[in-house]
């Protein structure tokens, strides 16, 4: 059984495939169970789930939520991504702080935008004009964010890369994202009918608790410490992990009886989707309604 419970889309998100495409590549590539998680927007779910009917495919509603995470030990705030998985996607409450937060990231980027034109000025390059703020709103499909300024900026041969981009110019110039709590976002997705994992605690680029520590069991310590009470799993198959950090997860998950997740964060640049080895038994524990291939938009069989 092949399990890819983190892919992000073009179309609601930040990644280089169109939610139709990304189906399709997962059907050739024989991807059993999935789940799409864009971030901050659950607008592709319904898509994804007729999809996932049409392509014989087992489906989980998906959801990457950015909080706002304040260690209090450092008095040092953070960015976490958490992971919310079969929620019900007509939740009102749920849709209505999603459009909260697209809003806010519409606006952030107009002000990234602003000091963006502030350092150019530095640097006698020539500023962005409102051309080149349409130009970059007509390329996102899906939530308004950094790469997507980040890419325009390679397109204009500002940077030679993404990641120059973020080093020399969208570090320096971010603006905070909507404040969404940890115990905020449990309650919303729980609410929902769903479950709260935490993505990607490892991650060596950064929206991780390894810009804290890189130590994992102080990594752990901190979750025991902050975070049980509000999560229902923790994501301990990802791309970026070593074999050190998933087993030292799985080992703190059973430890703690907390679901155990994988993806592959696929943004499509590569495509790396259904790249993992993830055990069969991670899908046994969702739903067992989850083990059959259609569901309808509350995730429940049709």
């Amino acid at each position: 059984m092949k399990i890819d419970l983190h892919i992000h889309t073009k179309t609601c998100s930040d990644g280089n495939l169109s939610i139709e495409e990304v189906f399709r590549e997962a059907k050739r590539r024989n991807i059993d169970l999935m789940s799409t998680t864009d971030h901050d927007s659950i607008d592709c779910q319904a898509r994804a789930i007729a999809l996932a009917r049409e392509h014989s495919i087992s489906y989980i509603t998906g959801v990457e939520l950015n909080v706002t995470f304040h260690y209090v030990d450092d008095d040092k705030t953070i960015s976490l991504d958490f992971l919310g998985y079969q929620y019900d996607i007509g939740n009102q409450e749920l849709g209505n702080k999603l459009q909260l937060i697209k809003e806010h990231r519409e606006a952030r980027a107009l002000q990234i935008l602003e000091k963006l034109n502030a350092e150019f000025d530095k640097e006698n390059i020539e500023r962005f004009t409102e051309e080149d703020i349409k130009n970059i709103q007509d390329s996102v499909d899906g939530v308004f964010g950094r790469p997507h300024i980040a890419n325009y900026l390679v397109g204009k041969g500002i940077v030679r890369n993404k990641q120059e981009a973020f080093d020399k110019y969208l570090v320096r110039c971010d603006v905070p994202k909507y404040p969404l709590s940890l115990a905020e976002a449990s309650r919303l997705v729980r609410n929902a009918g769903g479950i709260l994992v935490h993505a990607h605690p490892n991650d060596p680029h950064g929206t991780s608790l390894a810009s804290i520590t890189p130590d994992l069991e102080e990594q752990t310590n901190i979750i025991e410490k902050h975070m049980l009470e509000y999560i229902d799993g923790i994501e301990c198959w990802h791309s970026r992990n070593d074999e050190k950090t998933t087993a030292h997860y799985i080992e703190f998950a059973k430890r703690h009886s907390l679901i155990m997740t994988g993806g592959s964060d696929c943004h499509q640049k590569p495509i790396v989707m259904g790249t993992l080895e993830i055990p069969d038994w991670v899908a046994d524990q969702f739903d067992p309604k989850m083990t059959r291939k259609v569901y309808n938009f509350k995730g429940v069989l049709t």
